[in-house]
């Protein structure tokens, strides 16, 4: 079949309630005056990797369960508004929402519904194999319905990525998917030791290529065996938000990947995307553009990494 995406993302389409708050953690009180105050808008996981790949000018299609609700209307303007084909199907527990407390310093706790997934979600597989036939490249979100389209995906004969996020490098239901797909994102927060765990991924999975991102210490890639470092890149505006950073991150390496960049000047893609997002306001969903991505690639590319 002809190729007329070139990553398909699937899951991670929802709603969250920003709330920005004194201090994390927050400390108990009756009550609190909350400015520049609460704000709902459509954008998680899923929404972040496919508007970022849009805006660097990927092919886009995001595939996930959306509910009949005021939430679902809020998804569906977001890709509407955005020029990213949706391909929805009926969520009957309803689409996905959290809440995210939004620290001065920009850090988040985020709050998920967890009474919005079902176990018994899942996703057409006709419709799967369809889209991800027409592909280059699928991105899966660990979302609910996501776990059992993976067998579907590998059918299709699709290179797989997907964000673990804050995985503890234990809890099983995690690692149906790192061990399923060829590129796998992590976050470090929850790691005792992250080599190991970026290591143990690589020896009883798929991947070649696994990278830790480390926030503010930048990045950790394992390629062929070997670990090299990528440090952060300082943003071009004050931070405020590290909303959706890590989904940048992601954006920002496939698209290098894609191009054909080496994982090392990939991870260099990524590491400036996601300095981009820490600089948007947790109310916005907006990504780095591709020209800006490439100027500032060029401008900190040497050296681009180190060895570990």
């Amino acid at each position: 079949m002809e190729q007329r995406t070139d990553v398909l993302v699937l899951g991670g389409a929802g709603v969250d309630t920003i709330v920005h708050v004194p201090e994390l953690p927050l400390p108990y009180a009756d009550s609190y005056m909350i400015r520049p105050g609460i704000e709902t808008r459509a954008g998680q996981s899923g929404d972040f990797v496919a508007v970022g790949l849009h805006c660097l000018g990927l092919r886009t299609h995001h595939l996930d369960m959306v509910g009949d609700d005021h939430e679902g209307e809020l998804v569906r303007a977001l890709h509407r508004d955005r020029g990213i084909p949706l391909t929805e199907m009926p969520a009957p527990g309803g689409t996905k929402r959290a809440v995210n407390l939004v620290g001065p310093d920009g850090r988040r706790l985020s709050l998920y519904d967890a009474d919005r997934a079902r176990d018994s979600d899942r996703f057409d597989e006709p419709t799967v194999r369809a889209l991800a036939s027409a592909a280059r490249h699928a991105h899966v979100v660990i979302t609910q319905p996501c776990g059992a389209a993976l067998p579907v995906l590998r059918e299709a004969g699709v290179s797989l990525s997907t964000d673990l996020h804050d995985w503890d490098g234990a809890n099983p239901y995690h690692e149906s998917f790192a061990l399923q797909a060829d590129i796998v994102f992590l976050s470090s927060a929850a790691l005792a030791d992250p080599e190991r765990t970026m290591r143990d991924i690589t020896a009883r999975g798929r991947a070649r290529i696994v990278v830790a991102t480390a926030g503010a210490e930048g990045a950790y890639l394992l390629y062929d065996g070997e670990l090299t470092h990528t440090p952060a890149v300082t943003p071009h505006a004050p931070v405020v938000d590290s909303n959706g950073a890590g989904d940048a991150f992601a954006s920002g390496f496939l698209f290098g990947r894609l191009r054909g960049e080496h994982p090392r000047r990939a991870a260099l893609y990524g590491a400036v995307a996601g300095a981009y997002a820490c600089t948007v306001p947790s109310t916005r969903t907006d990504a780095i553009g591709r020209e800006d991505l490439l100027a500032q690639v060029a401008q900190v590319a040497s050296p681009a990494s180190e060895a570990v």
